[in-house]
């Protein structure tokens, strides 16, 4: 008997951990991109990493989906949230009224969107401390350029955008107050973030004007920047995503905006039981933006550049440094 029910036993506690792992395996979460397609080397590319990265630690699926326009954003919401989705990720400020709209017919459903403040008690915010980053790049544009001309391209003409290049201009300032600054906007639609030819014309004409370093926040379109960088031999930054590599020698750094953290924790986080609704935001203390170095760009980024980048990253942390931002820019791209 004694034999009989250590047998029944074992049984019972292997029928509870497969019905463990069922579970697991049943969460699968899902991503609704913003405008630009999946692999825009960008910001919808930085979310994607974020699942797949849940994705191979845990061996949960996840479904996604790229609109074509915003009118699809609310029609997306309303399918997954009809199915029950376990938690539905809306990157992009263009999401804010859909999720606003369909968190609150779907109570029951966790959403969790990116770049956007919305008070629902279903609803998780993520912004980011954008200027932070930007002003570490602006650090490095102000001690790299020849020219003491730099410039700054925008995707759309929003206040999240122009906290970008706020902060920009803060840290070539702490750097340095003879420089010149160059800005563009693609546009003042979301068709802004897609559009790297119209991109590519604005940043050669910046460099026409002598910028010798542009800083693009501009979404896909900031790969026009990039090009156009290439061409005119000069220097681009990058956003959102490492964009390093897309044209090494010609990419100056890239300010790191780490969409791909907020996907991953949010989609750990419920697996966990651990998701909770509100909001938070990510800033260098978080990890949540910071510059890259890699091999693609350590040959432009001197000792002595790193040193003062990394005592500016420790003031703002500690709040001796305080990087103004602008106001309403609390929603964003």
């Amino acid at each position: 008997m004694t034999g009989f029910f250590r047998k029944l036993g074992t049984a019972f506690v292997l029928s509870v951990l497969a019905g463990v792992a069922a579970t697991a395996a049943d969460f699968k979460p899902v991503l609704l991109y913003d405008i630009g397609g999946k692999f825009d080397k960008s910001f919808n590319e930085a979310a994607y990493v974020g699942a797949a990265r849940f994705k191979e630690e845990t061996g949960s699926d996840f479904r996604d989906f790229e609109p074509n326009s915003e009118t699809q954003y609310e029609q997306a919401l309303k399918r997954f949230a009809r199915r029950k989705a376990d938690l539905i990720i809306a990157v992009g400020v263009g999401y804010s009224v859909a999720v606003r709209n369909v968190a609150s017919k779907y109570p029951d459903v966790k959403f969790t969107v990116i770049d956007a403040v919305i008070d629902l008690p279903n609803v998780q915010s993520i912004t980011f401390k954008e200027n932070e980053g930007s002003f570490l790049v602006g650090m490095i544009a102000a001690m790299k350029t020849e020219s003491n001309t730099i410039g700054f391209l925008g995707g759309m003409d929003i206040p999240l955008i122009r906290r970008f290049e706020h902060g920009y201009r803060q840290g070539a300032e702490y750097i340095r107050e003879d420089l010149t600054f160059i800005e563009n906007y693609v546009g003042t639609t979301p068709t802004a973030w897609n559009d790297p030819i119209k991109a590519a014309e604005m940043a050669r004409s910046q460099y026409a004007r002598g910028a010798d370093i542009i800083f693009s926040a501009a979404g896909p379109s900031g790969l026009g920047a990039i090009q156009a960088a290439k061409d005119s031999g000069k220097l681009a930054i990058g956003v959102d995503s490492n964009q390093n590599h897309v044209a090494p020698g010609y990419v100056l750094t890239s300010m790191l905006k780490r969409v791909d953290l907020a996907v991953y924790n949010a989609m750990k986080a419920t697996s966990e039981g651990k998701w909770a609704a509100g909001h938070s935001v990510m800033g260098l203390a978080e990890g949540g933006v910071d510059y890259a170095l890699d091999e693609h760009n350590s040959a432009l980024i001197s000792a002595d550049m790193k040193a003062r980048l990394d005592d500016a990253r420790a003031k703002i942390i500690s709040g001796e440094i305080v990087v103004g931002d602008v106001e309403g820019s609390n929603v964003g791209h």
